[in-house]
This record gives C-alpha cells, sequence and structure tokens, in this order.
C-alpha cells in the first residue's frame, strides 16, 4: 500500500481486519475461511482506490492474484 502512495489507509484497514491473525502472526483459519479473508480485503482495497482514484477498478485482479500464489 505504501508504493501505491495509500500508506496513510494501512491502520484503518488493519484495524478492520482484526482477529484473522493469531498472536503469532498466523492466518486464522478456524475463525474465518482463507478465500473469505481475500474477499474481504480486495472489497475494503476497492473502497480505498475509489476514495483516492475514484477507481475501484485499480485493484482488480488482486483477489485472483492472492489466491493464485497463497492458497496452495
Amino acid at each position: 500500500m505504501g508504493q501505491l502512495g495509500l500508506g496513510r489507509h494501512f491502520r484503518r484497514l488493519a484495524s478492520r481486519l482484526d482477529g484473522v491473525f493469531r498472536a503469532d502472526g498466523v492466518f486464522a483459519h478456524d475463525r474465518l475461511r482463507f478465500v473469505d479473508f481475500v474477499d474481504d480485503v480486495e472489497e475494503l482495497l476497492e473502497e480505498v482506490a475509489w476514495q483516492e482514484w475514484g477507481d475501484k477498478e485499480a485493484v482488480d485482479g488482486f483477489e485472483e492474484y492472492v489466491l493464485q500464489h497463497y492458497s496452495g
């Protein structure tokens, strides 16, 4: 987010994702499915992209990218 100039939004987004990671930083699969988490994050990023650029399409591909690279 910092590379895109959106770093100031990180704290707000992070607080909305509270509880999906354990204290050790591991994703809490027993609390939320990973695909649902990624979908939620994409929606949050769309909100930020809309506020900043008036274009929520700017983050299209995020969900697909993450699922291809990190869901195994």
